[in-house]
């Protein structure tokens, strides 16, 4: 029977391993296959960026003048210059596998696996391999550590970092060595660096332990004779990790330096000065809350509950279970006299939790129970990630759960491993067994105990697809709209091209259009730029006038919400050029339109308008663009229209409305808008002009964008047709 069990427990790390592989291979099949072009949380598209920032060596982008049309999301403009808000240290993870495969999406599978393994190695030390293994698996298996491992964001990597230094600092003061106190300070030094609030709640229980070592270690030596005094190891040890670890806080600074010109001023506090800890008036961009602790201990309170109920493994089983090893660890880490800690030795079989060593490694990880969730009361960032407080399944705590609590799952998963094996050996070896035996044959007894445990092995594996498939279901709504809206550039060989970009949360890049981003050159075989005022779009084109020409739109709106589709189109774009241009539009009319009004429109409002009564099945406008008197400047007119002229600035936009009228009042609008720039040689249009067609209203932006060659998004009448050409 002992070599039985000593079999099992040395298979217990080729369990672990195979878990931490599962582990990786399945976060890498969601990121390719569930997020081909990236999930709904636009925050990847930054650290993607600065991770192609950091292989051609650069902190910034330099785009001068032009920085507002090349302004990605949540980067800073300073002068010409834009540098993300975020620490650099997981763009650099992702780095290196872009810089060794190509594909950064091998860094999420080796983070994924890492985080498990170390997940295996801390049960370890806490309790047994084979509560070890148990928590590898119930880590992995976890709905927010398969989801949010599987986007490009920083709070697994940081795990990881935070999973190292737990390692080797617990290492450490079993062992005694000073390569493990080393170790854990790069380790912590660099989790401060990509997050230093995580790093520090993470560190919390670790630092307390820390002193009290030392205090312990320094009172015992304070007895000893002068002459054999010298520094204790748990002084040189903790010393020397927080030496390590306060010269990657010395990092941070000068990189705050180096970014924002202070050491003290984070990018993201340069970014939102009022977006970080604390409470009061919280704010970024358009948004902002007064924050105070009853709002912080609601939020918390239902981040911690979909936490527990929807995003660990097994929903509430899972929860009850870490609940129950918890409790059953802390009962047997009671006081007791020293010389039990001296006792023989645990067999591999057993939970190791009479050790000194176990004790302390689980106390501290059991602290990380407290002091993440008590930090995170003062970041207003878990009110954010909630949208509807009381309703899970909006916001992004619906797709990738409560992750600013991320930590957590690990000494969740590791109790919950503790309390799913005690109970198994409860059942196995306990009084149950005992009296179940003694009616029963020994082969009977072992079929009842193997089908106990597959029936809850399937319970578990149940419940835990069941709470992953919401959210499966949700991120995969969301790849759904963006295979849409990306088709043209999958259908369209781009080479050599400048693509003006829609705006639909602003003046921001990759927000949301994430896969279309921009080299940190600026200069790549595409180049994408935001679509803006007339005088900067001149500037862009000017800029890359040996390119070819694109506007890429759609029809619809994009919310947060994907139920709507929208319908895309990338339309070449030419530059019509000349002293004076002749313009014609032609629209269709539908039955019982009483009159039309059209309407000739400058940026700054001045207008020319005419009427057209009793219209037939269709209308022509003609209309003209000609250069003034003096040099850059022009006019635009309606042709047979008496005093129907506008002057136009010498860079501008004309917009020309032809709405059309029913008898009981009802209105249909066709409007077309085109930047036009008046120059020494004549007048430059980019041409074709922007359409849209709407009802009711004179414009509905993109909602009613006149798609020509998709006859299904409009009704049987309405036709869109206008042509630009210069004058003999």
């Amino acid at each position: 029977m002992h070599g039985r069990v000593r079999d099992g427990a040395d298979r217990d790390p080729l369990y672990a391993l195979c878990i931490a592989v599962l582990a990786g291979l399945a976060v890498f099949a969601l990121a390719t296959e569930l997020f081909p072009y990236h999930s709904s949380n636009d925050d990847e598209a930054v650290y993607l960026l600065q991770a192609a920032m950091l292989l051609e060596g650069q902190l910034e982008l330099h785009a001068g003048d032009l920085a507002g049309a090349f302004r990605p999301w949540f980067f800073v403009e300073d002068g010409g210059r834009l540098y993300p808000k975020y620490s650099p240290v997981p763009a650099a993870m992702y780095a290196v596998s872009m810089a060794f495969f190509d594909e950064p999406r091998v860094t999420l599978a080796a983070v994924a696996a890492g985080n498990a393994a170390l997940t295996y190695v801390l049960g370890s030390m806490v309790f047994d391999r084979r509560v070890g293994a148990v928590a590898a698996a119930v880590f992995a298996a976890s709905p927010m550590a398969l989801l949010t491992s599987s986007v490009f964001l920083p709070y697994a990597p940081t795990t990881l970092l935070n999973l190292v230094f737990a390692v080797a600092y617990l290492r450490g003061d079993r062992d005694g060595r000073l390569r493990d106190a080393v170790l854990a300070g790069v380790a912590i030094g660099l989790a401060f660096f990509a997050r230093p609030y995580t790093a520090v709640l993470f560190a919390a229980p670790f630092i307390c332990h820390a002193c009290w070592s030392i205090l312990r270690s320094v009172r015992r030596a304070e007895g000893r004779p002068r002459r054999l005094r010298s520094l204790p190891n748990p002084a040189r040890r903790n010393a020397l990790t927080a030496a390590v670890g306060l010269a990657f806080v010395g990092v941070t600074l000068a990189y705050n330096a180096r970014i924002t010109g202070s050491p003290l001023v984070f990018p993201y506090e340069a970014f939102a000065p009022r977006d970080g800890p604390g409470f009061g008036t919280r704010e970024i961009l358009d948004h902002s809350i007064e924050y105070t602790p009853a709002l912080a201990l609601e939020t918390n309170g239902y981040a911690l509950w979909y936490l527990t109920t929807r995003w660990f493994t097994a929903g509430p089983i899972g929860s009850i279970a870490a609940l129950a090893g918890l409790g059953l660890a802390l009962w047997r880490w009671q006081p007791v006299p020293l010389d039990r800690w001296r006792g023989s030795a645990p067999s591999a079989d057993s939970a190791s939790v009479d050790s000194s060593d176990g004790r302390t490694a689980g106390l501290l990880l059991a602290g990380l129970l407290v002091t993440v969730p008590l930090g995170n009361l003062a970041f207003w960032g878990n009110f954010n990630v909630l949208a509807g407080m009381t309703d899970p399944t909006t916001g992004l705590v619906s797709r990738f759960g409560p992750f600013y609590h991320f930590d957590v799952l690990v000494p969740l998963s590791i109790f919950a491993g503790f309390g799913l094996v005690a109970g198994w050996r409860r059942l196995r070896d306990g009084a149950i067994r005992d009296r179940f035996a003694a009616s029963r044959s020994p082969r009977t007894v072992r079929s009842v105990v193997l089908a106990a445990l597959v029936a809850s092995t399937l319970v578990v594996g149940v419940a835990t697809v069941a709470l992953l498939s919401a959210p499966i279901e949700r991120n995969a709504a969301h790849t759904d709209r963006f295979e849409s809206a990306y088709e043209p550039f999958e259908e369209r060989d781009l080479e050599n091209a400048l693509v003006f970009q829609p705006t639909p949360y602003g003046q921001w890049q990759n927000h949301p259009f994430q896969s279309l981003r921009n080299d940190p050159d600026l200069d790549g075989a595409v180049v994408y730029a935001l679509d803006g005022p007339p005088e900067r779009d001149f500037a862009v084109l000017d800029a890359y006038s040996d390119r070819e020409y694109y506007r890429y739109t759609y029809r619809g709106e994009w919310t947060a919400v994907p139920d709507d589709p929208v319908v895309p189109k990338l339309e070449p774009l030419s530059i019509r050029q000349g002293e004076s241009l002749a313009g014609e539009t032609v629209v269709g009319v539908p039955d019982r339109v009483d009159r039309a009004v059209v309407r000739l429109e400058n940026e700054s409002g001045a207008t020319a308008t005419s009427r057209i009564d009793d219209p037939g099945n269709s209308i022509a406008v003609e209309w003209a663009l000609e250069s003034g008197a003096d040099e850059s400047t022009a006019t635009a007119r309606l042709a047979a229209t008496e005093n129907a002229t506008i002057p136009l600035d010498p860079t501008d936009e004309v917009v020309l409305e032809i709405t059309l009228v029913q008898f009981d009042g009802a209105t249909f609008t066709y409007r077309q808008a085109a930047p036009v720039r008046a120059t020494d040689d004549g007048i430059r249009v980019v041409w074709p002009p922007e359409r849209t067609s709407c009802a009711l209203v004179t414009d509905c932006d993109r909602e009613g964008t006149y798609l020509p060659d998709r006859p299904d998004t409009h009704r049987e009448w309405e036709s869109f047709e206008t042509r630009l050409e210069p004058r003999g």
